[in-house]
């Protein structure tokens, strides 16, 4: 009897020990699963803050030519005034477009009023055909140099922000980043920049032809 008392109570101490030796295995795949899924996270979050201030940087460039285009235009409309005072329907398009960019906020709104611009600057580029004497005037000659250098380096700033974004939007749209992008508040960027159609041939600044 008292042989059977003992040899019970080893199997109930072999049990219990296995129960607690499948209880540490079940934690321990826990934890390991726990610091990879952390580490996951982790990894793609910092992804998407280096991906997300990249599109931030690459708009930068965009906003500091915009800015410098704004600034140039003044300039160019007080030169022109002097041979074509007559012009004001046109002068006051590209001071209303001109305001519109420099109010605009988001990144959407200044690239749409840059286009909307480019259309009221259309007439302006095209008055040396009617006041051939401003192919002369050295003023005039200086800022259509600096502002075609300025459209110039939009254009190229525009490719590497429509770049930025892309590369952004993939990540957050692939497994398993889709996932965190969801849970860290990240979404697809939308603001490609993309001419309005009256934009795509303004503005012709070679006022040497």
């Amino acid at each position: 009897m008292p042989q059977q008392v003992i040899e019970g109570s080893t199997n109930e101490q072999r049990g219990t020990m296995k129960g607690l030796w499948i209880g540490l295995g079940l934690v321990a795949v826990l934890l390991i699963g726990a610091v990879f899924i952390g580490g996951s996270y982790i990894s793609a979050k910092n992804t998407m803050v280096q991906k997300d201030q990249a599109v931030t940087a690459a708009f930068s460039e965009i906003d500091v030519n915009l800015q410098r285009r704004a600034d140039l235009i003044p300039n160019l409309v007080a030169t022109v005034k002097g041979y074509a005072k007559q012009e004001l329907a046109v002068f006051t398009a590209i001071a209303n477009a001109r305001a519109g960019l420099l109010t605009a906020k988001t990144p959407d709104e200044k690239l749409a009023a840059n286009d909307r611009l480019s259309v009221a600057l259309l007439p302006l580029t095209r008055m040396q055909e009617t006041y051939p004497d401003l192919k002369s005037n050295g003023q005039f000659l200086r800022l259509e140099d600096e502002l075609a250098g300025t459209e110039n380096r939009i254009a190229v700033a525009r490719r590497g922000y429509n770049k930025a974004i892309e590369d952004y939007n993939v990540y957050i749209g692939q497994f398993p980043a889709s996932i965190w992008a969801n849970m860290a508040g990240y979404h697809p960027r939308t603001g490609y920049y993309q001419a309005d159609p009256g934009a795509k041939t303004a503005p012709s600044v070679d006022f040497n032809k």
